[in-house]
């Protein structure tokens, strides 16, 4: 498990905990965010609506119509003042650009007050002192329908706003709403809802799509893994990006559906959707459980304080590493080292593998330790000579335990590792069938061993040189059921995976090494009570 920790390790995943890796490989369910995992989190203005105008711009633009430069006079005044978030610079990015040398930026004015979002109001307030003017400004924005709340809007004119928001989102934008207000008392009031705010327009954010998520998708369903989408943007957002890498996007579900539904209702619907839009943070929690009843293995993504829960409760919590959380990162089993969706599937590629080769060393201690026992018990049983000592043991284990940690968790993949579905929940990592196989392996070895140990005490009446011809044909036993395990697991020999594993020369070679010393040097055989075969009748 360590080492193949490490190898995780090297492909942008930190492992936190050790139990996470078995797991990787029963994945069935795949929960991801949109922004950061399937888009790149970087993200420019393409939009602007204001006064029924739309106007379409790129990182090109320099100028604005008129009418568009409140609302992006507004959108910088409602964002963080020192940026950090990729969507923050982006405003200020686009007013610096295209407000420059106009009335509309305002460098002299000073942060009063901030409003941050909340579960139940995703939309966020600054307000500002203005020393020319009678009044503090105030600049909100936020999810639309959440600025239409606040501007108190009929319903006739927050369909038509919303209808607007649904239009430029389905060209696969972020779309956000701005608003307005004054302020003129000295203490602020302790919530937005108390301004008198009035609705300024809509913007439209693109953030382009990773240039392997499609594939990474793509090789993840093959592989019987389903990839859901689950983002708090707008429905025709998460369609177009949805389409765009591939996930199947023919129904989207909503947090408002989801919040009417009941825990059945939302069993029922995870079963044929795999888009939900406008979630909120504690509605995935909800979602990973549903899946969870269905009998599906979870893993899921997550970066923020909110998403802990949901990290948490997944059979795999996957945390971003760059911009997630510390508590997002503290509960998560994985870690990516970059935000980024291609090192998950190489992960589960990897869990597989690790899986696998568990599977393989599994097999081969089995089968490895018929033999040694049989040695050991046997001729003491039927009352013949001892053939193994200790040191003849503890010999033996120096060549299992490398085989072990080496050969079979360095065993390459399987040609058809991403191709088939995953393996089933709590299946034992040996199956009975394998199980009889390494078996019957390990006991023809046994019987190879105690018939020459027999033959030759029986026909040479020489002790130490039939427990040397039976400590030979052990050792190179050993080695010979590396292949048997190959064979039992992968029906091939040599190249399992069409890719050579080079330890096993590496093994093969130390364990030649080992024998010769033991067949040359005198010194050498007397400890281990065997006869210098090539000493005595070779190099004589």
């Amino acid at each position: 498990m360590a080492l193949g920790a490490r190898r995780i390790a090297d492909a942008g995943v930190l492992t936190r905990r050790m139990n996470a890796l078995e797991p990787l490989g029963e994945t069935s369910v795949l929960c991801v965010d949109k922004t950061g995992t399937l888009t790149q989190n970087r993200m420019s203005v393409r939009a602007l609506y204001s006064g029924e105008t739309l106007q379409l711009i790129d990182e090109a633009t320099s100028h604005i119509d008129e009418g568009q430069h409140e609302l992006l006079e507004y959108l910088v005044l409602a964002s963080e003042v020192d940026a950090f978030d990729p969507m923050e610079r982006a405003f200020h990015e686009t007013g610096n650009r295209c407000l420059a040398n106009t009335e509309h930026l305002h460098a002299d004015w000073s942060l009063l007050h901030e409003y941050s979002l909340s579960p139940g109001l995703p939309a966020m307030a600054h307000g500002w002192d203005a020393p020319q003017l009678d009044h503090r400004p105030v600049a909100c924005k936020g999810a639309p329908e959440a600025v239409c709340a606040l501007c108190r809007l009929d319903a006739a004119h927050t369909a038509a706003i919303l209808s607007r928001a649904a239009q430029i989102a389905s060209g696969g934008l972020r779309v956000l709403g701005v608003a307005k207000a004054r302020h003129y008392g000295v203490d602020w009031p302790a919530r937005q809802h108390d301004f008198d705010f009035s609705f300024v327009g809509l913007v439209g954010l693109v953030d382009p799509v990773r240039p392997d998520a499609a594939g990474a998708i793509a090789e993840c369903q093959a592989a019987g893994i389903r990839v859901v989408m689950i983002t708090g943007d707008y429905p025709s957002t998460a369609h177009a990006i949805a389409a765009e890498v591939g996930i199947g996007a023919g129904r989207i579900v909503t947090g408002d559906e989801l919040a009417a539904w009941d825990d059945a209702q939302v069993r029922g619907a995870i079963a044929t959707t795999d888009v939900f839009a406008r979630v909120r943070p504690e509605q995935k929690l909800r979602l990973i459980e549903a899946f969870k009843a269905r009998g599906n293995v979870v893993a899921m993504t997550g970066d923020g304080v909110n998403d802990a829960p949901a990290l948490k409760a997944a059979h795999i919590g996957i945390a971003m590493g760059r911009r997630g959380t510390e508590l997002a990162r503290e509960v998560a089993a994985l870690v990516l080292l970059r935000d980024d969706f291609a090192p998950i599937v190489a992960a589960i590629r990897l869990g597989r593998r690790i899986y696998d080769n568990l599977g393989q060393a599994i097999s081969y201690t089995v089968a490895v330790h018929i033999p040694m026992v049989a040695a050991a018990m046997i001729p003491v049983i039927l009352g013949w000579p001892v053939m193994l000592a200790p040191l003849h043991i503890v010999f033996l284990e120096l060549i299992i335990n490398p085989v072990c940690s080496l050969v079979f968790e360095n065993e390459p993949e399987r040609r058809d590792l991403m191709k088939r579905p995953p393996h089933r929940t709590q299946k034992a990592l040996l199956s009975n069938a394998a199980f009889v196989r390494s078996a019957a392996a390990g006991v023809v070895l046994a019987l190879i061993v105690l018939a020459v140990y027999a033959a030759t005490v029986a026909t040479r009446h020489d002790v130490s040189l039939a427990r040397t011809f039976a400590f030979l044909v052990l050792v190179g036993g050993n080695v010979a059921l590396i292949f048997a395990v190959r064979v039992i697991a992968s029906r091939s020999m040599f190249r399992p995976a069409g890719v050579a594993n080079n330890y096993i020369g590496l093994v093969l070679a130390l364990t030649a090494t080992a024998l010769l010393l033991l067949m040359t040097v005198p010194t050498l055989a007397r400890l281990f009570s065997l006869v210098p075969l090539l000493a005595l009748y070779v190099f004589k």
